[in-house]
């Protein structure tokens, strides 16, 4: 874990516009990567081609004879996303012997759980839009959102029974019972530190990097890696999925609602603590941040109030710091893999997470 540091020092009575935010977060892009886009790395890892035939087959799959269920699955597979999960499926099976037809079924697995925890947790959430779209609860009814995700999860699971090799199955049933524990264990203090750092740890490492570790041994599962290979890949891709997860919540500070798909301050909002504000509150926060993120209904400016408080605090800082940390670990994990194009894009992605801005 990264050492404490100072507090920026600053005005904490006023608060800080989106526009403000995403300026600040913009000039703070670190290794030169705000120059990368995902269509770009995934296209130096030679996978856009077999990425569009995932997403056929996803698009295939969720068909049904259930006239919600096919539209509810094609609203939400085409609302689609980067398909980062399907990408390192893809891009751990090139460093070994690979080829579509053994990586395509893991990739689609990877893609369908996902898919199936965002409707669930939509509703769980109340949440009204996904970026920038409708849920699918919100479209249709709790009851179709609860069993589209559902039917989701057995398509994945059908998925995983064609993979090559059944430790697939294993990775992946692993990590839903383990995304499911980090749902039902949210962070629940703000102090000690210790404490509250602990528990958000945990769960990010539940919620967000069990599918991402997942995906990347299975991908090189699938296409024969080794036992070192795969735990290696797994490293990569837990370290890696922390690091999302805090850029994030990150975003949710600093991001703007057009490239967020729903207002800044959503987390503080929804009550969900996060490591921007766990540090603030270290650093001396007023007793306004505990308040407003423990209070049902914040007011606006309460919420904005926060936003800037975090900030000002450091927050932000120390977070992207932690990040960095775990990007530098997932990175490491890769010096076992001759320099290829691919591990050039597994290095590329881990940078993107730090730039990312949606």
């Amino acid at each position: 874990m990264a050492v404490l540091s100072s507090p920026v020092q600053s005005d904490l009575t006023g608060t800080s516009s989106a526009h403000e935010r995403t300026s600040w977060r913009s000039s703070q892009a670190s290794f030169g990567a705000q120059q990368l886009n995902a269509h770009d790395i995934f296209a130096h890892a030679g996978i856009l081609e077999d990425l569009s035939a995932v997403e056929e087959l996803l698009l295939s799959r969720t068909a049904s004879r259930s006239a919600v269920i096919s539209a509810a699955g094609e609203h939400i597979i085409r609302a689609g996303g980067k398909r980062l999960r399907a990408a390192l499926v893809l891009m751990a099976g090139k460093l070994a012997n690979y080829s579509l037809d053994l990586v395509i079924h893991p990739a689609a697995s990877a893609e369908l759980i996902h898919a199936a925890s965002l409707i669930h947790d939509d509703l769980v959430d109340k949440a009204s839009q996904r970026r920038g779209q409708v849920t699918v609860h919100e479209r249709w009814s709790d009851q179709a959102a609860l069993m589209v995700g559902d039917f989701f999860f057995a398509l994945a699971a059908g998925e995983m029974a064609l993979s090559p090799d059944p430790r697939i199955i294993s990775f992946y049933s692993d990590a839903v019972q383990t995304l499911v524990e980090g749902e039902l264990s949210p962070v629940t203090v703000v102090t000690p530190f210790e404490q509250s750092y602990k528990q958000y740890i945990y769960k990010t490492g539940s919620k967000t990097a069990a599918l991402f570790e997942a995906a990347c041994k299975a991908g090189i599962t699938a296409t024969g890696g080794s036992a070192e290979d795969i735990e290696a890949l797994g490293r990569y891709g837990y370290d890696l999925g922390i690091a999302f997860q805090i850029m994030d919540d990150v975003l949710d500070f600093i991001g703007s609602e057009k490239t967020l798909g729903k207002p800044a301050g959503n987390d503080i909002r929804q009550g969900t603590i996060t490591l921007p504000l766990i540090y603030a509150v270290q650093q001396g926060g007023s007793q306004r941040i505990s308040q407003t993120v423990f209070e049902p209904n914040p007011s606006d400016a309460d919420v904005e109030a926060t936003l800037a408080e975090v900030i000002a605090l450091g927050g932000i800082e120390y977070a992207i710091s932690e990040a960095e940390s775990y990007i530098q670990r997932a990175l490491a994990a890769l010096d076992r893999f001759p320099d290829t194009s691919t591990r050039q894009a597994l290095h590329m992605i881990a940078h993107f997470m730090l730039a990312r801005n949606s």
